[in-house]
């Protein structure tokens, strides 16, 4: 679900009206979207990038942080979601999308070398754009926005973006060897050949992703002018030749794709999104057939569905006039059809992409109507189920762990990778730890690989509370498993930490102890068979000589211990702990 930041008294002025938080949220949720976070520049840039430098420059305006389902690619930027809000509200109709028909229309040529990487092109013009720095920057976090949604991250779209006053067409869209094609890149003074640019990018945070996508290609993709001015090298950067910039007029777009579906759907979105603020023209693509194709396409189909059966399917009762209305207010236009009073003809507008049957409008209906004042009912036929072994399990300990003194955390799943690595005295390299691709912050790197790090840090933020600190905690863990169709596999563990004045070992053994006396799991003895025993082992987080395996029958569970003052000292503590861990999946 992508996020948007969005400027509180930028959004407030578009809205026309000030909200309080809890009012903003409410507007939020009635419309199907979720107020993640209020927050400011400065604290976003301290927290995602850990640059304190650069955050001591940023401001202090309040932005909201909003959640916006996937499939809605028109509320993804300040206008758009101005726009559906605004009509929601009932303040405006929703707005008819037209095309304004120049003199002479701008034209992309599409080369039938292009069928060897990226076979498709779509392109329009935005003329006589007004920016201002914040709707500038709107249209460019837009295009990275859709870039790492629907484009998915530039491998079915790459959007490109052209101040056309400083270019002419004709434009041609060509496949040419690497080493043929020269430009200047965006923010560059220097010229690089496809090559060059590849190697030049190879480290560059934020495109050496991009670069697989046509790396070891034969050919590469390239935009070029009437005069061979490099427009881009789709997907990886456009030239700077014609970057647009605050005082650009008239905007060139172009889109290329592996999918041309969602290329339409790119440039429909992206036209529609910012047409109040200029005019939308067309743009005639020739295919490498010769056949010419206008884009964009802005088309308007209709929908019929019946009043009875939306009704039915969300659990309500009103009437066709009231249901064409909530339409309406979500961005689809209804009439009730006068013949057939039950009903609806629908207008999916071009920004709508996401509707595409009759059960996305029902949804639109329960939306609007509030899912919250759906009344409650039994289903109409019965079904026999059980609650998941592993699950229950886990609650029956919950509870008995709980009434043996201990307190339950409940922490996340995702860490950095200093905390279940540097700060136990472990190497990263070392364990079947899953990493993130692309860690948007950095206490969010991987997922844990044991429920210690999450209780210890439960510890410092209550370091305050008087001793002794019981926590405890049942959960997932994830570990590498190549075994595992997805490569990954969890792992359900009881872990617990004791922390007071002294380690108190006595206290997890006391509480294992009684785990296994619930789980009727004796103590091994002699030559018995089975039952759980310890076994002294070394592990650099725990105290030399102060750890042990918890073996069941002949199997490694876990471990319990003393932990190692340099563990305390990086999680900020002061006051010994041991600690229990093992897993409960063997219990099931």
């Amino acid at each position: 679900m992508p996020t948007i930041g969005v400027k509180r008294d930028l959004l407030f002025d578009a809205l026309g009206k000030k909200y309080t938080d809890d009012e903003f949220q409410k507007l939020c949720f009635a419309f199907g979207l979720e107020l993640d976070e209020v927050t400011t520049e400065k604290q976003m840039m301290t927290k995602e990038q850990g640059d304190v430098a650069a955050a001591a420059n940023a401001s202090e305006e309040i932005i909201y942080r909003i959640d916006i389902p996937a499939n809605r690619y028109d509320l993804l930027c300040l206008e758009g979601l101005v726009t559906a809000l605004r009509v929601f509200q009932g303040k405006v109709e929703p707005p008819i999308f037209r095309l304004v028909d120049p003199v002479q229309r701008q034209v992309l040529k599409i080369d039938a070398s292009t069928a060897q990487i990226r076979p498709f092109a779509v392109a329009a013009v935005l003329r006589n754009v007004s920016f201002t720095p914040d709707s500038y920057k709107s249209f460019i976090d837009l295009q990275d926005k859709l870039h790492q949604n629907i484009c998915r991250k530039r491998t079915l779209v790459a959007i490109g973006t052209h101040d056309l006053d400083t270019i002419q067409g004709p434009f041609s869209y060509e496949a040419l060897p690497p080493e043929q094609i020269k430009f200047v890149p965006l923010n560059q003074t220097q010229q690089l050949n496809g090559l060059q640019l590849m190697e030049f990018y190879a480290t560059h945070a934020q495109l050496k992703q991009y670069l697989p996508i046509i790396r070891d290609s034969p050919v590469y993709p390239v935009i070029y002018d009437a005069n061979r001015v490099v427009l881009s090298l789709p997907p990886i950067i456009n030239g700077d030749h014609s970057k647009i910039s605050l005082s650009t007029k008239n905007v060139f777009i172009e889109c290329t794709a592996t999918d041309l579906t969602k290329a339409k759907v790119v440039l429909d979105t992206i036209v529609c999104l910012f047409s109040e603020k200029c005019t939308v023209e067309p743009c005639n693509v020739v295919q490498p057939d010769g056949t010419t194709v206008s884009y964009p396409e802005l088309a308007v189909r209709e929908e019929r569905v019946s009043v009875k059966r939306a009704n039915a399917y969300i659990g309500i009762n009103e009437p066709a006039t009231k249901l064409a209305d909530m339409l309406t207010r979500m961005y689809l236009e209804a009439k009730v059809d006068a013949k057939d009073g039950d009903t609806l003809s629908v207008k999916i507008p071009p920004t709508r992409h996401d509707v595409i049957h009759a059960c996305d409008i029902y949804e639109d209906i329960a939306i609007a109507f509030g899912y919250n004042n759906i009344k409650k009912s039994l289903p109409a036929f019965m079904q026999i189920a059980k609650q998941f072994p592993l699950n229950k399990l886990t609650e029956q300990l919950r509870e008995q762990v709980a009434q043996a003194g201990f307190t339950e955390a409940l922490t996340f799943t995702l860490c950095s990778r200093d905390d279940i690595a540097r700060k136990l005295n472990k190497e990263i390299e070392s364990l079947p730890a899953v990493h993130i691709g692309n860690p948007k912050t950095l206490e969010f790197q991987v997922v844990r690989t044991t429920l210690v790090p999450g209780l210890l840090k439960t510890l410092v933020a209550n370091r305050k509370m008087p001793l002794p600190l019981k926590l405890f905690e049942i959960s997932d863990v994830v570990v590498v498993a190549e075994s595992s169709e997805v490569g990954a596999r969890n792992e359900r563990r009881l872990c617990a930490i004791n922390c007071n004045k002294n380690a108190g070992f006595e206290v997890v053994h006391g509480l294992l102890d009684r785990v296994m006396q619930l789980l009727s799991v004796p103590w091994k003895t002699g030559t018995a068979e089975k039952g759980y025993h310890l076994q002294a082992t070394e592990d650099p987080s725990y105290f030399p000589g102060r750890c042990a395996n918890i073996i069941l029958n002949t199997a490694v569970i876990g471990r319990i211990g003393v932990l190692h003052p340099s563990v305390l000292q990086a999680f900020e503590l002061t006051t010994p702990c041991s600690v229990v861990e093992f897993t409960i999946e063997p219990f099931v």
